[in-house]
C-alpha cells in the first residue's frame, strides 16, 4: 500500500493541524526530549500532513526504520513480522473534525504523530525487533500474546520517563490525548511505578478509559536491557504453562 497524499481533503490538513498544534503546545516539558527531536529530525510541522516517502527517507538515515502504509490493525503476526524487519505499521486516515477528542480505532495522527518520532531512538527500535523475535514463536499461543499486549502497552503505547528535568511521556497513547497527557503527569489518582517487567506481566490494561497506573523508565536503554528478562519470563511461562493472572493492581 502508499499513502494517497493528493486524497487528502482540506478537512483532513484542518484536523491534523488543529492535533497538532494542541499537542505541541502542551508536549514541552511534558513528553521526553527524545521524542521532541523526533519530531524536529523528521520535519513534522502544522501546517500539512506528513508526507510518509519523505519521512521514511529521514528515518532511514537515524535508524534504518521505515513506516509501513496499512489499512487499519493489523493480525498480531504480521504486525511483528513487520517491525522484525524495521518496518513500522501506520494508517494514513485521519480522524473526522467531530472524532478530535476521542476515537476508538488508531488513526494517523495516533500512529505518525505518537510513534514515529521515536523511531529515531536506536534503543526504542531495538527493543522493538527484540520483543518481536520474543513473540513470534509463540504468536498462536493466547496467553503468551497477553503478556506481550500488556507490556507494549504499558511501554510504547501508555510508558512514563523520569528524566532529570521530571517525569515525562513516552508512550504514544499518552502524546497523542490531550486529556491523558495532562492526567498521567499530574492527576493523584492514577499510581506511577518503577518499571517492573514481572509487575506488567500482572497487570491487565484497560482500553474504555484512562489508566489506573503507569510504569516509569529511566531510559530507553533501561527498556532495551529488560529484553533478556523478558525473554526468560517467556520461556518460563511456556515450560510450566503459567497462565495470566488478571489483576488490576
Amino acid at each position: 500500500m502508499r499513502q494517497e497524499y493528493e486524497k487528502y481533503t482540506p478537512e483532513d490538513h484542518k484536523v491534523w493541524q488543529l492535533l497538532f498544534e494542541r499537542q505541541m503546545k502542551m508536549l514541552p516539558g511534558m513528553a521526553t526530549a527524545e521524542y521532541l527531536r523526533g519530531i524536529e529530525r523528521l520535519g513534522f510541522v502544522p501546517a500539512r500532513i506528513p508526507n510518509i516517502e519523505e519521512v521514511n527517507r529521514r528515518l532511514k538515515g537515524y535508524t534504518g526504520w521505515q513506516i509501513e502504509v496499512v489499512k487499519g490493525l493489523l493480525p498480531n503476526k504480521e504486525f511483528f513480522e513487520l517491525m522484525l524487519e524495521r518496518r513500522f505499521p501506520a494508517s494514513t486516515w485521519l480522524r473526522k473534525m467531530s472524532q478530535l477528542e476521542y476515537l476508538e480505532e488508531p488513526d494517523m495522527f495516533h500512529d505518525v504523530f505518537g510513534h514515529i518520532p521515536l523511531l529515531t531512538n536506536e534503543h526504542l527500535c531495538e527493543f522493538l525487533r527484540e520483543l518481536s523475535k520474543i513473540i513470534l514463536p509463540h504468536i498462536t499461543n493466547p496467553n503468551i500474546l497477553e503478556f506481550i499486549g500488556r507490556l507494549y502497552w504499558y511501554s510504547i503505547e501508555f510508558g512514563l520517563m523520569q528524566e532529570e528535568a521530571g517525569l515525562r511521556i513516552y508512550g504514544a497513547g499518552v502524546l497523542s490525548s490531550s486529556g491523558e497527557s495532562e492526567y498521567a503527569l499530574y492527576s493523584d489518582i492514577p499510581k506511577r511505578v518503577p518499571y517492573d517487567v514481572t509487575h506488567i506481566f500482572d497487570t491487565r490494561y484497560i482500553k474504555d478509559s484512562f489508566q489506573k497506573q503507569y510504569f516509569v523508565i529511566e531510559s530507553f536503554e533501561q527498556l532495551y536491557n529488560s529484553i533478556s528478562e523478558i525473554d526468560q519470563l517467556i520461556n518460563k511461562a511456556v515450560k510450566e504453562n503459567i497462565t495470566v493472572s488478571y489483576i488490576s493492581n
